[in-house]
């Protein structure tokens, strides 16, 4: 029985980490439970690490990311069974990531040393998670200290600094804290990283240029089960009409994604109107919209933009003349397609299997990396679709001198009431953060929200409501450390410090 206590307490301490993310928000959670993982390892043998370390990210993902099962089983048409086995196998996929880590951890170096080598090899492991089958970056680290005082660090080092620092104060915990000769050292290390940490934060890296610029999102509260309905489309084209006429007097109004639920082609029509109501109210008009191209057989997850591009006012027209044709330029493909969701990997093999291999729109086509962006009345919008807010790198190549703001839509319906939406919303908090930049996140059922360029909630909607939300969001100047110089310096740090850590491993066994 006794062999089965360091599994149960790896899976507890697991299972925790979720409370250190929205919506519990618990930062200091997840430095408590990964430091006792820490030091629960430094008590193992080698032979039991990567077991353990496997059932540590088994009950992290599992109960971290649940709300990926709630989409399985209410939309994938898949029995219980079958679901409960989809998620164990993407957990576990998941799960060897930590365990990789921490594996290379105990193997190769002394326990005296994790603390500096963790940081790099932690790094190192993490990018592949991001990498690898196009990515899954949920539950990274650093996401969890936005309501702690690492979150200072943030428009520095990002997220993924962040998550350096985690797991550096973690080590230092687990590994010198409980040593008499290291104990004083650990501690004023930890209280530097700490309070430094919450003195940032104090610190305004862009200031607000004293201009706002009105904005309407309209959250339509369209069913999933009515998404992709033949019948349900021109009640729900209709729908976003009605509830955008009593708001064209902002300067710009965002539908999210694919809220026109009609192929770009045979939406033409409808998009003609929405241009020239757009265009005699002097507003901008931006939605999600997927376009089929019937000639080259591809389909794209776009964001489109209607109505008037530019700043300028045009004449007073009583008939005013739609700008919007088929193949515009302003507009925006996805380039991070979700797996199974918009492209099915292995799809020869796996298509045909399941419904949930077969859903509707899970085929599209990748757009560029670098993209142009959305124009509406003036101003400059970065563009994220859905998970693409959770890739940082993404994000910071398609900002540019003249980017007012960064849009992400989404659609959470697939996710019910479970903890993912408030995930979903913290992720585009720190993306807010990390750049500098207001973010504005228009979703189909919610969380819709506006985001200030310090990463706090401005303004926001309920989940499940059919409503719009209107404000006045300021546009700032300057650039964030992180905006300009990205990872490398969090990167250079974790190198300097691994290899420090060799050395002193190489010393010590010569």
């Amino acid at each position: 029985m006794r062999l089965f206590y360091p599994y149960a307490a790896a899976l507890l301490l697991g299972g925790l980490l979720t409370l250190g993310y929205a919506p519990f928000s618990q930062w200091w959670v997840v430095l408590a439970s990964l430091s006792g993982f820490v030091y629960l390892l430094s008590k193992s043998p080698l032979k039991q690490v990567f077991k353990l370390s496997f059932a540590f990210g088994l009950a992290w993902f599992g109960v971290g990311i649940s709300w990926v099962h709630v989409s399985i089983a209410d939309f994938g048409g898949i029995p219980l069974i079958g679901s409960v086995a989809i998620m164990l196998v993407l957990c576990s996929y998941l799960a060897l990531f930590p365990a990789t880590a921490f594996w290379t951890l105990h193997r190769y170096f002394p326990q005296r040393l994790w603390p500096l080598a963790l940081p790099f090899i932690w790094l190192l492991i993490e990018w592949l998670r991001s990498w690898l089958l196009t990515g899954f970056p949920w539950l990274s680290l650093g996401y969890s200290q936005l309501s702690g005082p690492l979150r200072g660090w943030m428009p520095i080092i990002g997220e993924i600094g962040v998550s350096a620092f985690v797991v550096l104060i973690a080590g230092v915990i687990a590994c010198w804290l409980p040593l008499k000769t290291k104990a004083f050292a650990s501690l004023l290390l930890i209280a530097v990283i700490l309070i430094s940490g919450f003195a940032l934060d104090k610190y305004d890296w862009v200031k607000p240029t004293g201009n706002s610029v009105k904005i309407a999102m309209v959250q339509g509260n369209i069913p999933q089960a009515l998404r992709w309905t033949p019948e349900q489309d021109l009640p729900t084209m209709q729908k976003y009409k009605n509830m955008t006429e009593d708001h064209w007097d902002a300067d710009v109004i965002i539908w999210p994604e694919a809220a026109v639920p009609k192929l770009e082609p045979v939406a033409a029509d409808y998009l003609h109107q929405m241009d020239k109501l757009a265009i005699e109210h002097q507003t901008g008009l931006i939605t999600g919209i997927v376009n089929y191209n019937f000639e080259t057989r591809e389909a794209f997850n776009n964001l489109i933009g209607l109505g008037l591009k530019d700043a300028v006012e045009l004449p007073d027209l009583t008939q005013p003349l739609s700008q919007y044709y088929y193949g515009h330029d302003n507009r925006y493909a996805k380039h991070h397609l979700l797996p199974i969701g918009e492209f099915i990997p292995f799809e020869n093999w796996l298509r045909g299997l399941a419904p949930i291999f077969d859903l509707p729109m899970s085929s599209f086509t990748r757009g560029d990396y670098q993209q142009q962006n959305i124009q509406a009345k003036g101003h400059y919008f970065a563009p994220a679709l859905c998970f693409e807010i959770a890739f940082p790198s993404q994000i910071a190549s398609n900002l540019y001198a003249n980017t007012d703001f960064i849009i992400t839509v989404s659609n959470d319906a697939w996710f019910g009431h479970s903890h993912g939406p408030a995930q979903h919303l913290e992720i585009a908090q720190v993306r807010a953060k990390e750049f500098g930049l207001p973010v504005l996140r228009a979703t189909n059922n919610g969380i819709t929200a506006f985001i200030d360029q310090r990463g706090d909630i401005q303004s926001r909607l309920a989940q499940f409501e059919s409503a719009v939300l209107v404000d006045h969001i300021q546009l700032v100047s300057g650039k964030t450390p992180y905006r300009k110089l990205g990872d490398l310096p969090i990167w250079l740090c974790a190198i300097l410090s691994f290899v420090t850590a060799l050395y002193f491993t190489k010393r010590s066994r010569t």
